[in-house]
């Protein structure tokens, strides 16, 4: 009986103890475990006399829901006591300033990019695409420049080995594209080229369009009209076009599409060198050799050819006069666009 009398005071200090819930479930399994103080004192039941084991059962069941009792009221005051901790320490100042994220752009040659290949898109051109890392014989054979011709040197190039560069345009598409495939044909190829050169004008690394359409009765009035439709949903519809003769490789007759100058209305100014006149594009009509590179009968088929690059267009749509500022990652210049 003594035992059981210092039971409930023993209990009582030992709970006086604890401080936090893991400690309160140690207190609970030391005497309401399987192998808990109250749990053997109630198995040991059995060992005392018959006449006294009512008494002394109602003694231990009583300790036993004193300490559940007094368990629970310390539980329920701890988890309060752990809730109000969190509440605090998760609350937020209202009073602060809010924290900004910046909301990402286009860029805009990307931006430039993706519209030059929308429109052509509109007017039923299919997009392909091809290895940047290019084979000589696509990136100059195939397009009429064997090994000793002249127009290799219009086109600084990285060479990789003898037969593979990193591709200086991205009519090396047109080749692989009409190799698999027959007329009619009308693609646009948007991507990434490479030449040796870099100054105000020209970097390493720029975005070039190179579009085509073949088919049997292609003439050069095809070519004008499309040109002249996707400079207009670029520039505007009052913007005037122009056709000079020019020389390539892989188109005759070729030609260079001009504009009038935005800035002096074709008066002359120091953009346009006092022409009047803005390049933007290089066109013409496929060169029957190329065709027969690919397997095409030049007397069956004729189509045309026309390739600009993007960073070209962009700079003359927002009147940029250096390309390097679109690479240099100036956050005062992308935020314009």
């Amino acid at each position: 009986m003594l035992d059981i009398a210092s039971l409930k005071k023993s209990f009582l200090n030992d709970l006086q103890a604890i401080t936090n819930l893991s400690q309160l479930q140690q207190l609970r399994v030391k005497y309401l475990g399987k192998r808990g103080l109250v749990t053997s004192e109630l198995k040991d039941l059995s060992a005392v006399l018959p006449e006294l084991r009512p008494t002394y059962g109602k003694i231990i069941n009583e300790i036993k829901n004193f300490i559940i009792d007094e368990i629970n009221k310390r539980e329920d005051v701890l988890k309060k006591e752990e809730y109000e901790k969190r509440t605090l320490s998760e609350a937020i100042d209202i009073t602060l300033p809010g924290k900004f994220t910046p909301f990402g752009r286009e860029h805009p040659v990307h931006a430039i990019l993706s519209e030059i290949t929308s429109i052509f898109t509109s007017m039923g051109f299919e997009v392909a695409e091809g290895p940047e890392v290019e084979l000589d014989y696509y990136n100059f054979e195939a397009l009429n420049m064997p090994k000793d011709h002249p127009a290799r040197d219009m086109q600084d190039t990285f060479y990789i080995s003898d037969e593979v560069i990193l591709r200086t345009h991205t009519s090396p598409v047109q080749i692989r594209v009409m190799e698999k495939m027959k007329p009619p044909l009308k693609i646009v190829a948007p991507g990434k080229v490479y030449r040796c050169d870099a100054d105000i004008s020209h970097t390493p690394m720029f975005h070039q369009v190179e579009g085509f359409m073949v088919d049997t009765d292609i003439a050069f009035s095809d070519l004008k009209g499309i040109l002249e439709s996707f400079i207009h949903s670029v520039f505007g519809g009052d913007t005037p076009v122009r056709f000079r003769p020019s020389f390539f490789p892989f188109t005759e007759p070729s030609a260079e599409v001009d504009i009038g100058c935005f800035s002096c209305s074709g008066k002359g100014c120091r953009i346009c060198k006092n022409t009047g006149w803005l390049e933007i594009l290089g066109a013409g009509m496929i060169n029957p050799r190329v065709f027969e590179m690919v397997g095409y009968d030049p007397e069956m088929y004729s189509g045309f050819a026309f390739g600009m690059g993007v960073e070209r267009i962009a700079m003359l749509k927002y009147s940029i006069d250096d390309i390097r500022l679109f690479f240099e990652n100036d956050l005062r210049f992308l935020r314009q666009f």
